[in-house]
């Protein structure tokens, strides 16, 4: 091969999607990233750590962790909010399963990606078995985020429109960049790790179905996906180059028709100029980012005119066209949830427990609650139509309309849902609700010790600092 030709080649490999994320994972440095984007980044780890120790009072977790416990044979990695230890990569499988087991987790609008849940077990458990430091594990963190928001913002929705949980499916290439980052691997290793990662992205959606947890498991299990990458393209795994654009690559594969959609650029998109991560909103509401406009407008229109659950004849909740089929169908699955998790997902049942009961928070998903008949008798008069004025996915737009047993009609509309842009919630805010939730599993000094850890991590080890977030005595 002439010289003309390999260096042709060299740059055909130089151009791909994941060359240029490799590079960008490979040169980052703590120094590089501004201290703000620095510090609001703890927060969103600090409000993770405090939904896993909530998780941590459920029956779900419980059971996942026999589960994976069954199989694992020794293992020192921490488990978030536990005394239990487990191999690394069953420990990455259950922390994001704690993180993300509430869906009370960071969303990316654009993107519609948990990217925290995917990002921080990884970071966490990696970083902890390699013994690096707190800011190696802060720095690897936030170049997960960055991935995973640019390739979920690539898609343009399209995931969501063809049935994959987009969190489960970007999460396989941001953790294997993540869990290389750690490792210490080169470019081409890095590539070579994203190559590997396309054969394993799958995350399906059928949960919607029936409230299945299978949600649950998707982003601790891109993470082992990733990691199990990295390790591969450090021993020298031979993977495709192309996993992004190639002509089996994830979008064309997982897309179908609406990969014409695919906005492949925004892979790429000012990589160390523009900081996604920061871009993340944290929820108010442990449900469905796409219903918090409806939760938020419900408890408006109650407080502000006085509205009795009793006294409502008819809901009209407007939502985003593209989310219908997620948050509103099927119709009575929605207007019955069978089980708390079914319940996150459904406008109906959000809609009529806000206005029954003022509020809606971890309590407002309890089987008394699910089962209660005046909420039931309200879902059922809740219809769901089309944002007109929806900005989604910019924003998780929403509204409604309430139309009561005298002639009255109130009317409230949410451009943008709190928790997002110029609403995002301040770091009080953010303290308080990891407080709320991190006591459902400790006590109140062990919750004070905990967030000051998080918000140092970058001034300790990473050893130290994932045995602080282990449970206590």
């Amino acid at each position: 091969m002439s010289d003309t030709a390999v260096n042709e080649q060299n740059q055909e490999r130089e151009a791909t999607y994941s060359a240029t994320l490799a590079s960008f994972v490979e040169g980052l440095r703590y120094e590089d990233i501004p201290k703000d984007i620095r510090e609001r980044a703890k927060f969103l780890i600090l409000d993770a750590v405090g939904i896993a120790i909530a998780s941590t009072h459920y029956d779900f977790a419980d059971r996942i962790l026999a589960g994976i416990s069954a199989m694992s044979d020794g293992g020192d990695a921490v488990v978030i909010g536990k005394s239990e230890r487990l191999p690394v990569r069953d420990a990455i499988l259950m922390n994001g399963a704690l993180v993300h087991g509430l869906d009370f987790d960071d969303t990316h609008m654009k993107s519609v990606v948990h990217a925290t849940s995917i990002s921080f077990p990884s970071a966490l458990n990696i970083a902890e078995n390699l013994k690096v430091s707190g800011a190696d594990l802060l720095t690897a963190y936030i170049a997960g985020m960055e991935v995973s928001i640019r390739v979920g913002e690539a898609a343009n929705f399209g995931f969501h429109h063809n049935g994959y949980h987009a969190t489960g499916v970007v999460g396989h290439f941001s953790t294997a960049l993540l869990a290389g980052k750690l490792l210490g691997l080169n470019t081409t290793q890095l590539t070579a790790a994203q190559g590997m990662a396309g054969s394993t992205a799958m995350a399906s959606q059928e949960f919607v179905e029936d409230g299945a947890w299978n949600k649950r498991l998707h982003p601790g299990w891109a993470g082992v996906a990733g990691y199990t990458a990295a390790s591969l393209a450090k021993a020298g795994f031979v993977a495709p180059r192309k996993p992004y654009e190639g002509r089996y690559g994830v979008f064309k594969m997982h897309l179908g028709k609406h990969e014409v959609d695919v906005r492949y650029d925004d892979i790429v998109d000012r990589l160390g100029d523009r900081w996604a991560v920061v871009e993340s909103a944290i929820k108010p509401y442990p449900t469905c980012h796409f219903t918090h406009a409806i939760a938020d407008s419900a408890l408006t229109l109650r407080a502000q005119h006085n509205i009795e659950a009793n006294d409502i004849v008819r809901i009209r909740a407007l939502i985003p066209e593209e989310v219908i089929p997620v948050i509103a169908e099927p119709i009575a699955n929605k207007k019955r949830p069978a089980s708390d998790y079914d319940a996150k997902f459904s406008t109906q049942f959000i809609a009529a427990t806000c206005f029954q009961r003022g509020k809606f928070g971890l309590a407002e998903l309890e089987e008394d609650v699910l089962r209660d008949p005046a909420i039931l008798a309200l879902a059922d008069k809740v219809e769901c139509e089309t944002d007109a004025k929806s900005e989604f996915p910019r924003y998780y737009s929403g509204g409604m309309v309430v139309s009561t047993r005298d002639g009255g009609e109130f009317v409230h509309h949410e451009r943008i849902n709190r928790g997002a842009g110029d609403r995002a919630l301040s770091g009080v805010e953010i303290e308080a609700k990891f407080m709320d939730n991190a006591m459902l599993g400790a006590s109140r000094d062990t919750a004070e010790a905990v967030r000051d850890s998080v918000l140092s991590l970058d001034r300790q080890d990473a050893v130290a600092f994932a045995q602080s977030l282990a449970k206590r005595g």
